[in-house]
């Protein structure tokens, strides 16, 4: 049952993802991705709100599978990442947040790269 409760997030995320994407596109067009953008700080926004105020009131687990998880899971992922190098950071893990970030950012950039190639290679 904890699946199908943080899929019917996920799903909500996703679609609430899509729907703020194609309006601010709309609105302001595409030479940037600003709706993308808005998706990522609104996202980091929510999942500092929402852990702190589920960690500091005793909350059901499934709410915090269903919001945290699954609709900002669906939302973004960039609001998980945002908050766990909040809370290396938060623990003095200078090193581990910089790598976590670097590492992200870079192997991420590689690994979107390294899937355009190969989707070139197999696609002649």
């Amino acid at each position: 049952m904890t699946y199908l409760w943080v899929a019917l997030g996920g799903a909500v995320g996703a679609a609430a993802r899509y729907g703020i994407v194609q309006w601010m596109s709309t609105r302001w067009g595409m030479a940037f991705p600003w709706g993308t953008l808005a998706v990522n700080v609104t996202g980091s926004l929510a999942i500092g709100f929402l852990a702190a105020l589920l960690s500091t009131r005793t909350a059901d687990p499934t709410l915090r599978l269903v919001l945290i998880t699954g609709l900002l899971g669906g939302y973004t992922t960039f609001s998980a990442f945002s908050f766990e190098t909040l809370a290396l950071i938060s623990a003095g893990r200078w090193a581990a947040a910089t790598a976590y970030i670097a590492g992200s950012v870079l192997l991420g950039l590689l690994a979107s790269a390294l899937g355009f190639s190969l989707a070139t290679i197999v696609g002649r």
